[in-house]
């Protein structure tokens, strides 16, 4: 969960000094939905991501370098920087990509949950997707296709109270969005998104039932946003006292206190573990930052068109 924070918050201050350039969708104080979900797959496992997909990059094994060298546009990113923050895929550690279209990787894990059934490859996919998605027709047709034909697919909503400046309680008629789960016949569950534990257990239940071939699931996880919906968002549709109260539930804090309380760390290695953390980060902003450019003759590489 460090590493998540740190690469966004490095992200945030790089961006502001004019080393990022376009957009960006940071997802500070959601750290633990990608980590305890991920936690709960196996590496031949495959995930679909969102714009909002570093946390879920870096939970399913991404490098840090090769991200922030693709955030920074340079030749030695995952998408040899010409695809930037909301296009990272990484095939070898089973991410198929995050998706700058709302909902978009919705019926592509589908698609890749059929193959797994139909090729017989045992592989289960989580689909990450925010709670504006479920808003969206490719949501509702990709839940129906997924149940009737009990494909090992898991629908996972970080539910962070806003779809874009949307807040939830004017968006939706029903308190939980885990209740349409009904609509198709699969089971729904809502989980407190800022508590890993509670998550990682969750999401292995779900894992156990789509690898035994009795279908999908859909999962709501209830979290938050600490910053805006991207770079040029002011938050100006919350209150301050809203997110004050938010980040008194910090997963990452509520976490670390569970593991002293119990014994299992001290907070001594705690803090090494998060100084790590930031010491891998400062090595990939150096590795982004001695990368080159593409060049003029790359531009048109990589692209196809019939």
């Amino acid at each position: 969960m460090w590493l998540i924070r740190l690469f966004d918050e490095k992200v945030d201050e790089m961006f502001a000094k004019g080393l990022i350039h376009g957009t960006t969708h940071l997802c500070v104080g959601q750290e633990a939905t990608p980590v305890a979900a991920c936690a709960a797959l196996l590496k031949t496992d495959k995930i679909t991501s969102t714009h909002r997909g570093h946390g879920h990059c870096i939970a399913k094994g991404a490098d840090v370098s090769k991200m922030m060298a693709e955030l920074m546009g340079r030749v030695t990113g995952y998408c040899k920087g010409k695809g930037g923050s909301m296009h990272i895929a990484d095939l070898e550690e089973g991410n198929l990509g995050a998706n700058g279209i709302v909902g978009g990787g919705i019926p592509i894990a589908v698609g890749a949950a059929l193959t797994s059934k139909m090729m017989k490859e045992n592989y289960v996919v989580l689909c990450f997707f925010g709670d504006g998605a479920t808003n969206e027709g490719s949501f509702h047709e990709a839940l129906n296709l997924a149940a009737i034909w009990d494909l090992p697919v898991i629908f996972f909503c970080e539910n962070n109270q806003y779809g874009m400046s949307g807040s939830v309680k004017d968006m939706f008629r029903i308190q939980d969005i885990a209740d349409r789960a009904l609509a198709y016949g699969m089971p729904g569950h809502v989980v407190d998104g800022n508590d890993l534990e509670a998550v990682y257990d969750v999401v292995a239940s779900a894992v156990a039932r789509a690898r035994s071939g009795a279908g999908p699931s859909l999962i709501e996880a209830k979290t938050y946003r600490w910053k805006g919906h991207s770079k040029s968002d002011g938050r100006k549709y919350r209150t301050r006292e809203e997110e004050t109260a938010w980040k008194a539930k910090d997963p990452i804090e509520r976490f670390k206190n569970r593991l002293i309380d119990e014994g299992i760390a001290t907070e001594e290695q705690l803090n090494d573990l998060k100084a790590r953390a930031k010491m891998e980060i400062e090595r990939a902003v150096s590795f982004a930052e001695s990368s080159p450019y593409p060049t003029l003759e790359m531009l048109e590489e990589d692209v196809y068109a019939h």
